[in-house]
């Protein structure tokens, strides 16, 4: 084998720290964004955030003539639609809205490489970018709405309140406080009686077998609290305590029919299998209809109402609104300025760096050097969910005019080729980011689609297509509700190409339980 040097030129991909930085930023959501701003505070002594109120161009499109008026730098971020005509002769599916640019948006910051640039604020050290944060320290008069969530009061709580009134004994009155604490967050007792005492008395029978006493007694106390129905073992149990604390005591009632039907299998309740409850329960099926209408007004879940709503709370990243008057309105697409952070360079510790240069200032360097790259990534994040929600609010304008049954057919590559980026960059922005509009707040992705086929050729909306396969259901007769093939024909005359299957997949897609449930008794 003969030995030789050669010369090759080749490309490769790599990913340097900025860029994972970069990423990682762009699909993180809201909360993690500022859990992540908070650490970064933390740890970086040469970042700090902005008190004073920042200029429009320190975060988004830079300035380089004269300053703008205050008037028109609302519209700096904003993609404008103009629609003709009376708002009130519009139709559905019509799609009269045609897209025109503010007349006040400047040329933008990126390019189809996805480069970026930043104004430098000092001098040689720059990246001096200060953006607009959450004002946390709001005014006294104005209420958080996670404070709000937070001061719901829990349902351990509801019942510990309830128990103060209760004549116990020390020893009862730790049983009930222990089998509050065991209940799940839909007010259910999970674990058993035998189980709850082996785990406090170890193996000590005796120990164990009063602690099993006492918890039979706590346990009767805790069924007789508010919720009813709290603390049982399962459905049947807690429809039945639902169930006696509303009788009249009367056997004709509907109430004694319906504890009959909860004795009985459970599947047989689901299924409303009328004739086989009437075999079982000897009662006659008018009277069955009539306990299982009862039944279906009875809350299954007793702890539904306590449940912590602070993890519902979505916060969007952008805004979406309609302006203008009579005839002539317009979308204005926007960031949420309480979203975004506001954060620079912190001067004096940039001056003395700059200053003064003795032992540790390459690692100073450096540090200096991480705050003005995640001040980068932090513009680059928020100029790229607002490309994006641009681009799609241009796409579904039908939408934001007539609502989800106009929506069109749409996927990540349309985006990402109108925009010069990749599919999984889309996929990140659209990830967890939400957005404001007339009609309620969405994610991202929901604006996103798959086609079905029309007689015309043309495509539908999945989106729409659940829509109108919600419009239908909520028409529907409730004593002949509509099956998944006579929904499937319905489309079919709308021209819309959609099978059985599909219409199933939808339908329980949108939470809707088939026909046989849906129909009135």
């Amino acid at each position: 084998m003969k030995q030789g040097l050669s010369l090759r030129v080749s490309q490769h991909l790599a990913l340097t720290p900025q860029l994972q930085q970069s990423i990682r930023l762009l699909q993180l959501s809201t909360l993690e964004l500022s859990q992540e701003v908070e650490q970064m505070l933390g740890d970086n002594p040469f970042l700090e955030l902005s008190i004073d109120e920042a200029p429009r161009e320190e975060f988004g499109v830079a300035q380089a003539d004269a300053p703008v008026p205050e008037a028109d730098r609302e519209f700096e971020h904003a993609q404008e639609f103009t629609a003709a005509g009376p708002e009130g002769e519009r139709s559905a599916g019509t799609g009269d809205v045609d897209a025109a640019p503010a007349p006040d948006s400047g040329p933008s910051d990126w390019e189809g490489d996805g480069s970026t640039e930043l104004v430098p604020d000092d001098g040689e050290w720059g990246g001096e970018a200060p953006a607009r944060r959450n004002n946390a320290a709001g005014d006294d008069g104005e209420v958080d709405a996670t404070e709000l969530a937070r001061s719901q009061e829990s349902l351990p709580a509801h019942l510990h309140r309830q128990a103060l009134a209760l004549r116990l004994c020390e020893e009862d009155r730790a049983a009930l406080r222990f089998l509050i604490e065991s209940l799940n967050d839909d007010g259910y007792l999970e674990d058993s009686l035998e189980s709850l005492a082996a785990g406090l008395a170890g193996d000590d029978p005796q120990q164990q077998e009063e602690l099993v006493h006492r918890f039979t007694v706590a346990l009767g106390l805790l069924h007789h609290l508010d919720p009813a129905g709290v603390g049982a073992r399962s459905l049947a149990e807690c429809l039945t305590l639902q169930l006696k604390a509303v009788a009249n005591g009367s056997a004709d009632s509907p109430c004694h029919t319906a504890l009959a039907i909860c004795r009985q299998p459970i599947e047989l309740l689901a299924r409303r299998d009328v004739k086989r409850l009437a075999q079982l329960t000897g009662e006659g099926e008018e009277r069955i209809k009539a306990a299982i209408a009862l039944i279906a007004r009875l809350e299954p879940k007793p702890g539904r109402r306590f449940v912590d709503v602070e993890r519902n709370i979505v916060v969007p990243d952008v805004l979406v609104t309609k302006v203008g008057r009579g005839g002539q309105f317009r979308f204005r697409v926007q960031l949420n300025p309480d979203v975004m952070p506001r954060l620079r360079v912190h001067d004096v510790y940039a001056g003395a760096l700059k200053a003064h240069k003795g032992e540790g200032h390459q690692a100073l360097q450096q540090r200096l050097q991480e705050a003005r790259w995640f001040i980068k990534n932090i513009q680059q994040r928020f100029d790229t969910i607002l490309r994006v929600s641009n681009a799609i609010v241009e796409r579904q304008k039908n939408f934001f005019v007539h609502g989800e049954l106009a929506m069109r057919p749409l996927v990540l590559r349309e985006i990402a080729d109108e925009l010069g980026l990749h599919e999984s960059t889309i996929s990140r922005v659209t990830t967890a980011k939400y957005m404001a509009t007339p009609f309620g707040t969405f994610e991202l992705k929901y604006f996103f689609g798959s086609a079905l086929g029309t007689e015309t050729g043309g495509n539908a909306s999945s989106t729409a297509v659940r829509a109108l396969i919600k419009q239908f259901v909520a028409s529907e007769d409730a004593k002949k509700p509509l099956s998944d093939s006579q929904i499937s024909d319905m489309l079919k005359e709308q021209g819309i190409e959609c099978a059985r299957r599909t219409v199933a997949k939808y339908r329980e897609a949108l939470r809707i339980a088939p026909a046989n449930l849906r129909k009135a008794l």
